[in-house]
């Protein structure tokens, strides 16, 4: 069994940092309406400190080295040293004397991709004779609009870059590259990819034959060994970003700086897998996990993951029912006057209440009677005195009061499924099928890049 407890809140240290990465890159999706945001996005500033006026450009120090050369451009010492500081202040992992070669490896890896990026977009540029690259007013735009959905001004935004010590163009460079890149790749290929009905039928299908079995809602990190050095070294990450997002880190934000899989522009957000649609070994540990729950490090063949359960649910042979409940408390040595009177009052809400719709409104008035939504729940997870009414009545269907240890009840049905029904609709399954296809494509162009260049790192 693989796994390492619940993660604190959910995650709550990193809360704050959570709302302000809201801003981030959207998945690749052929029906996207609008660029792609940036991953990067500062912490927040210190509630104290008002947003300082705008600096002069931060000089660069005399000791500047060269730090790689991707294709005869230079990567400096101090651009390594920026990015390094905008990754820890975005992924909300605390740099130790452990994971900073993590960070450095990471952040120099990022800046190797998007010089190759941004180099393959100009020689684009030249062969199409088009302007591919974002302009500076494409990127003031999305820094505004990353402002905004964080309830703050642009320059209250870049204060809090400044607060870290982090350049404004360290930002902006970062979200020129991403930008540019994926709606480079977008519109290349997103209007020639074709998703044919036999295989949204085929997925379908699919759907139809996990129904009988457990689903869950996931979170993935994916370290490639290839990209950061070996497995050792993606195990040894692994285990470094599992240690802080124990400690807090939120993990949306270290899904969107560290993790390799397409899912990191969303957070690592995977959705609801059933068996089968990971790989046997993350499978293997899906079962033993709680929601809210990390797993340890998982091996796979090109890599490793770290996979956050957000929830679970069982296979269509399980039914589940959504309750809603009044109640009125009374001890176990209740007398049986004491709960003649209760039921008669519960019965009285039972005959004046039409369903679901007004159940809760006239409960509540009805003197000492407390009502209230229960949500969601497997039958067989219920309390012995609720699971036979759930399992009898109807929906829209109020039972008699029943007794508990603790008072007297009524429990409205206002739902009633099997679990495991599928929930994606032709077109939802259309898009997935292709964002997938997107994703490879731009996965093999990057490795492609990266195998024809020419990297030198010092």
């Amino acid at each position: 069994m693989m796994l390492v407890g619940d993660v604190p809140g959910p995650l709550a240290r990193g809360a704050a940092l959570a709302v302000l990465l809201a801003a981030a890159i959207l998945p690749l999706d052929a029906h996207a309406a609008r660029a792609s945001r940036s991953k990067a996005a500062p912490v927040a500033p210190p509630a104290a400190a008002p947003a300082p006026p705008a600096p002069r450009a931060t000089p660069r120090p005399v000791s500047e080295s060269v730090a790689a050369v991707v294709n005869d451009e230079i990567i400096s010492t101090y651009d390594l040293a920026q990015r390094m500081r905008l990754l820890i202040a975005t992924s909300g992992v605390q740099p130790t004397q452990e994971n900073l070669s993590q960070f450095q490896r990471e952040a120099l890896l990022s800046l190797i991709d998007e010089h190759l990026q941004l180099h393959e977009l100009r020689r684009m540029e030249k062969a199409q004779k088009m302007s591919l690259i974002a302009t500076d007013d494409e990127v003031r735009e999305e820094l505004a609009n990353m402002a905004k959905q964080n309830n703050m001004t642009t320059e209250g935004f870049m204060g809090a870059l400044r607060s870290q010590g982090i350049s404004q163009d360290t930002l902006m460079q970062q979200m020129r590259a991403q930008i540019s890149w994926q709606r480079w790749i977008q519109g290349r290929y997103g209007t020639r990819l074709r998703v044919g009905e036999d295989q949204i039928k085929a997925a379908q299908e699919r759907l139809a034959q996990a129904a009988s079995k457990p689903r869950y809602q996931i979170g993935e990190v994916f370290l490639d060994a290839s990209r950061v050095g070996s497995q050792q070294q993606a195990l040894e990450g692994a285990r470094q970003l599992i240690s802080q997002m124990q400690q807090g880190a939120p993990f949306p934000a270290v899904a969107r700086q560290f993790s390799a899989a397409p899912t990191a522009a969303s957070g690592g957000d995977v959705g609801w897998v059933s068996p089968g649609e990971m790989p046997p070994e993350v499978d293997a540990v899906l079962d033993h996990l709680r929601p809210g729950q990390l797993s340890e490090p998982i091996p796979v063949r090109d890599g490793v993951y770290i996979i956050y359960l957000r929830d679970k649910r069982s296979g269509a042979g399980a039914t589940l029912v959504n309750l809603k409940q009044a109640a009125i408390a009374l001890p176990a040595d209740a007398s049986a006057a004491d709960i003649a009177a209760a039921k008669a009052k519960l019965e009285t809400v039972r005959a004046a209440a039409k369903g679901c719709g007004d159940f809760e409104a006239v409960a509540a008035k009805a003197e000492g009677v407390v009502a209230g939504d229960l949500g969601e729940a497997e039958i067989t997870d219920l309390a012995a005195e609720f699971r036979d009414a759930a399992q009898n009545l109807q929906t829209g269907q109020i039972s008699a009061p029943i007794r508990t240890k603790v008072g007297l009840h009524l429990v409205a049905v206002c739902g009633k499924r099997a679990s495991g029904d599928s929930e994606l609709g032709h077109d939802e399954i259309e898009n997935r099928l292709m964002g997938q296809q997107l994703a490879m494509i731009a996965k093999r162009y990057m490795r492609d890049l990266r195998n024809s260049a020419t990297i030198e790192t010092r």
